[in-house]
C-alpha cells in the first residue's frame, strides 16, 4: 500500500504546482490581486479549471498507475496499523493542503466563505476519496477506512480553524532526512533522495506547527515565530510484517515513535516588499525549518538536536 500511496501523491503534488499557480499569481500582477466582491468571471475559472484539473489528474492516475494491476470487485483493507501510522499523518497532510489552495483561490474570487469552506476546503477530501476508491477496485490494494478518516482529519483542521478564528493559526509541515533504512531496501523506501523524500517513512517528521503571536496579538512575539511538534518513527523496512535482511529478522516490535519539540518559522508572515520572496516564501511554507529539536521516543529516551531536519 505505501508504494502506490506515493505515487498517488506524485499525483497529488503535481495536481497541486498546477493549483497554486492561482494563488502566486496573486503576487505578480493586477489582475490576479483579490477580489472584494465576488467575480463570477473568476469564480467560474476556478470552478472549471479545479475539476477539468482534478479529472485529468484522476484519468492519468488510472492510466498509468492502476491499469497495470489485476481490478477486482470493491473490497476493503484494514492497513491502520501500517508504517506506525505515518503514512495517515501523510494523507492527512494531502488534504489539508490541496483544501486550502481551493479555498484560497475561491477567496480571491470573491466568493463567500461559506462557499470556500463548502466547495474549495473539501477539495482534498474529495479527490482523495476517489483515488481511495479506485483502490477498491484494485485486486492489489483495497479501500481504506483508516485513509478516509486520514483524509477527513486534514479537511477538519483547515475547515475548523476557519470557522474558530477566521484564518490558519497552525499548520501542518513535513521535514525529512536521509536514514541507513533506504541503502537496505532501495526498491521500496527509494533509490536516491527524491524517491526516499516520498517513501522512507523513517526519514519523514510531521509536525503541527503554531504560530505564537496569532494567539497573543497584542504582545510583542516576532509574528513569524512558531513552536512545532511533530511526530516521527524509526525501524520500519516493510509495513507491519517481519523482514529478513542479510540473515537479521526486523521486527515490528523493534520500531519506534519519536515526538518532537522544536521552533519554526511562518514563512507567510515574513514582511517583504519582494514579490519573489512572497512567491518562493508561500511556496515552500509547508516545509518544517531546521532548528534546535528535543526529541523524546517511545522507549523512553531524549534526544536532543542542535539542528534537527
Amino acid at each position: 500500500m505505501a508504494f502506490s500511496s506515493y505515487l498517488k501523491a506524485i499525483f497529488i503534488y503535481s495536481f497541486l504546482f498546477f493549483n497554486s499557480h492561482i494563488t502566486v499569481a496573486q503576487h505578480n500582477t493586477t489582475f490576479w490581486k483579490k477580489s472584494d466582491t465576488l467575480n463570477i468571471p473568476r469564480r467560474n475559472t476556478v470552478y472549471i479549471t479545479e475539476a477539468s484539473t482534478a479529472a485529468l489528474t484522476l484519468i492519468g492516475i488510472n492510466q498509468l498507475w492502476y491499469a497495470n494491476f489485476d481490478k477486482s470487485s470493491f473490497h476493503t483493507l484494514n492497513d491502520s496499523n501500517d508504517w506506525l501510522q505515518m503514512d495517515k499523518i501523510g494523507h492527512a497532510m494531502s488534504a489539508y493542503y490541496v483544501g486550502k489552495i481551493g479555498m484560497n483561490a475561491l477567496d480571491w474570487a470573491g466568493e463567500s466563505k461559506k462557499n470556500q469552506l463548502l466547495y474549495g476546503a473539501t477539495l482534498g477530501f474529495g479527490f482523495l476519496s476517489v483515488v481511495e476508491i479506485f483502490d477498491g477496485y484494485s485486486e492489489e490494494w483495497g479501500f481504506s477506512t483508516a485513509d478516509i478518516i486520514a483524509n477527513a482529519t486534514g479537511t477538519s483542521l483547515l475547515i475548523g480553524q476557519e470557522l474558530l478564528w477566521d484564518e490558519q493559526r497552525i499548520l501542518l509541515k513535513y521535514s525529512f532526512h536521509n536514514t541507513k533504512y533506504a541503502n537496505q531496501r532501495p526498491e521500496l523506501l527509494g533509490e536516491n533522495f527524491l524517491e526516499q523524500t516520498l517513501k522512507d517513512y523513517n526519514g519523514q517528521t510531521y509536525w503541527l506547527s503554531a504560530n505564537l503571536w496569532s494567539f497573543h496579538k497584542k504582545s510583542k512575539i516576532p509574528k513569524w515565530l512558531n513552536i512545532a511538534f511533530g511526530y516521527g518513527a524509526d525501524g520500519m523496512i516493510s509495513s507491519n510484517t517481519d523482514y529478513l535482511i542479510n540473515s537479521t529478522i526486523h521486527n515490528p516490535q523493534d520500531r519506534t515513535r519519536q515526538y518532537y519539540v522544536s521552533f519554526d518559522v511562518d514563512l507567510s508572515k515574513i514582511k517583504t516588499q519582494s514579490k519573489l520572496l512572497k512567491t518562493l516564501f508561500s511556496t515552500i511554507n509547508f516545509i518544517k525549518i531546521p532548528a534546535p529539536t528535543i526529541e523524546i521516543n517511545s522507549k523512553g529516551k531524549g534526544k536532543f538536536h542542535f539542528l534537527y531536519f
